[in-house]
């Protein structure tokens, strides 16, 4: 992660893409595709196969890749490339979902594809906790300990901002700057990716 966020990851990609950009797409998004392939059924030998495909789809179309007005447009938009894939991937091999052992799985896609649907809201939900999670390894080098300390404190733990000044020997507004600082980082960092 680079020290210099000012634009955003997809900005980035879809501008002037460099490896180290690419390999921060892959490292947020390669454990929770595999995850959620694993989930359904895929086979592990048919996830590592999708999952490239889905990676390979974004690479190819991130500069077509536009972001809406509404929020979750990146998720919306890797969850039809990930249902896509995994579609082709069938066709490509002339099985049905049959072939996994789980007759359910075009009935799982067809839930995905319904942004109303439970499983759909699900797939936000657990793309959101992912990928905040990642970012926020990601970033906690970037801060001293105390300053992290106190966010994870406050902010995550929820504890009181006293008990959390008191254990760090730091004032209450030190902590809720480093709250502060954390969070802005985060939302610089999750800019389209995250809700």
């Amino acid at each position: 992660m680079s020290d210099n966020t000012s634009a955003s990851l997809l900005d980035c990609l879809r501008q002037q893409p460099d490896a180290g950009a690419w390999q921060r797409l892959v490292d947020l998004y390669d454990p929770l595709i595999r995850h959620w392939l694993r989930r359904h059924n895929l086979l592990p030998q048919d996830a590592d196969d999708v999952v490239q495909e889905v990676l390979t789809v974004v690479v190819r179309k991130i500069a077509e890749f536009r972001k809406e007005p509404r929020a979750g447009a990146f998720r919306r938009w890797l969850k039809n490339i990930t249902i896509n894939c995994v579609r082709d991937h069938w066709r490509a091999r002339n099985k049905g979902p049959a072939g996994t052992g789980d007759s359910d799985v075009l009935q799982i896609l067809n839930q995905l594809e319904d942004p109303h649907s439970a499983l759909s809201r699900e797939w936000d939900l657990e793309h959101d906790r992912h990928v905040t999670a990642r970012l926020l390894q990601l970033i906690e080098p970037h801060f001293e300990a105390k300053t992290w300390q106190a966010f994870r404190r406050l902010a995550v733990d929820g504890a009181a901002p006293d008990a959390v000044a008191a254990e760090l020997g730091i004032s209450v507004n030190a902590v809720f700057i480093a709250k502060s600082r954390v969070l802005s980082r985060l939302r610089q960092e999750g800019e389209g990716l995250l809700d």
